[in-house]
């Protein structure tokens, strides 16, 4: 006989308490109670649970501050926010704290059920299936770190925005996220925005009824109700017009969409990931998008970096790339030469990632005797380096990328030769202490 899992119910009026107590345990859960934060303390220290439901107000405290607690001492216990109706900003600081979820008063009992059912499927971070390392390649720093905040925000309803250039890996990100989370077992439903013509968008988005419009011959449904109970990937989001996006928030807002041609609402239940390689607070700044909607979709931003800056990466991925061309070509191993490498290391990659995969495919396809050589690069002299190592002038098109690269490296060499001591590569390149700090927040080297 297995055990049963295990609730923390924290709310300091009884009737609620009572009322989540009787809804939890027609769910099969044990519960047990507590009024306050020191109670609540006291549960966590003694026992472990499967899940806890919070009021936000709480006579000794804040549910915020629970949540806090319970990510520091108890990271594996999902944690979903009880605030008051309207409370947008409370549940929003609660997300971004850590919370899974939130529910607000009066309780939905429906979207109750529906919370602790999603809650209860994360899956354990120590056995989720193939480690991110072998799935997103790099050993950098901002890799390192990137593949920490995939598993944590994993485990959260929040919506998030994956900010990052064209090619960097965005939908990867998305797509990882959703592996490792709750949801893991229902559909990963991407969509790039910008593909969508826009008099197609809503049918696309919400489905349609037959007869609706003219070419309606069938029903059809969204792609909203195509990830039911999964997540919906929304990549290019900034390139929606602004009529969808108003449409889009309401159905984020109600949980619900209704079909073109359809007088009826349908419940749809979606975490809504998105990304776009443009600057989205510049598109709200320039009244290209929506205030509102941004402020719902960019809960918690996630920034994906671009190659150049995780050069260091650049031999762990030419190698994985090139071992995948000769698996699914059959012609043989193919090798980088020393020369073709330091010409990859000094180049810029706009393109980033998929940049780099498209520039090997065509080497690796143009060598001879499985080597690949500098020239089969097809780099121009320009978007390589100089033999001294210094950039010509005319690969320099923008001169902060340029200086930052530098600065990048000669502070990662500093981190490296001091062993990651910052005070020590701070005095080593003749910086203050805050200064140096500065510097690894602008450069995102954590």
């Amino acid at each position: 006989m297995t055990n049963r899992q295990k609730a923390l119910i924290v709310d300091d009026e009884p009737d609620i308490r009572e009322l989540l107590e009787i809804t939890l345990g027609r769910l099969r859960l044990d519960t047990r109670s507590a009024r306050n934060v020191k109670e609540a303390r006291e549960w966590l220290a003694t026992e472990t649970f499967d899940l806890c439901l919070t009021d936000m107000r709480l006579p000794d405290g804040t549910g915020l501050e629970l949540v806090q607690h319970i990510q520091q001492r108890h990271p594996q216990t999902p944690v979903a926010m009880i605030t008051a109706y309207g409370s947008l900003d409370t549940a929003i600081n609660a997300l971004k704290a850590g919370a899974f979820d939130f529910l607000t008063k009066p309780l939905d009992l429906a979207r109750l059920r529906e919370l602790v059912a999603t809650a209860l499927r994360i899956p354990d971070s120590t056995n989720s299936g193939a480690p991110l390392e072998n799935r997103l390649l790099g050993e950098s720093p901002p890799m390192q770190t990137l593949r920490k905040q995939i598993i944590k925000l994993a485990r959260s309803q929040a919506p998030i925005y994956i900010s990052g250039e064209s090619g960097s890996g965005k939908e990867l990100v998305a797509r990882l996220m959703h592996e490792q989370g709750p949801r893991h077992e229902r559909p990963f439903v991407p969509v790039n925005c910008g593909a969508i013509p826009s008099e197609l968008m809503e049918s696309e988005f919400f489905g349609h009824r037959k007869g609706s419009f003219t070419g309606a011959t069938e029903d059809k449904q969204g792609l909203f109700q195509a990830a039911s109970g999964g997540t919906l990937f929304l990549d290019e989001v900034a390139d929606l017009p602004l009529p969808m996006q108003v449409k889009l928030l309401r159905a984020i807002q109600e949980k619900s969409v209704r079909a073109v041609g359809s007088q009826q609402e349908a419940v749809v239940d979606v975490r809504i990931l998105c990304a776009t390689h443009k600057d989205l607070a510049a598109e709200v700044a320039a009244g290209n998008f929506r205030q509102d909607l941004f402020y719902r979709l960019n809960v918690i931003e996630l920034r994906v970096p671009p190659l150049r800056e995780r050069r260091e990466d650049m031999g762990l991925l030419t190698d994985s790339m090139l071992k995948r061309l000769s698996e699914s070509t059959g012609l043989g191993a193919a090798i980088l030469s020393s020369e073709a490498l330091d010409k990859l290391m000094c180049y810029r990659f706009p393109g980033n990632v998929r940049e780099l995969e498209n520039m090997l495919e065509r080497a690796y396809t143009l060598c001879e005797d499985n080597l690949i050589k500098a020239d089969d690069l097809r780099l121009t002299e320009a978007s390589g380096c100089k033999e001294n190592g210094e950039a010509s002038l005319a690969q320099i098109d923008n001169l902060e990328d340029y200086l930052e690269s530098i600065e990048r490296k000669l502070i990662m060499q500093a981190l490296e030769e001091t062993r990651w001591n910052r005070t020590a590569a701070a005095e080593r390149l003749g910086l203050s202490f805050r200064s140096m700090r500065y510097r690894l927040k602008k450069l995102g080297i954590d």
